[in-house]
């Protein structure tokens, strides 16, 4: 069986970039675009589900 590392490194032609989007002051933003302070800020965001009702 093969590892992560090595389904990656035999498939790394084919991979494309992943770009994330978020909402910042009404718009949508790469999260790429913004400085280190906010990136990290971007990561340690906790995510929640709302309970209907």
């Amino acid at each position: 069986m093969k590892t992560k590392d090595q389904v990656l490194k035999a498939n790394e032609d084919k991979r494309t970039k992943c770009v994330v989007y978020t909402r910042v002051m009404g718009y949508h933003r790469p999260v790429e675009s913004f400085n280190i302070g906010k990136q990290s800020e971007h990561a340690q965001r906790r995510y929640f589900k709302r309970n209907a009702g």
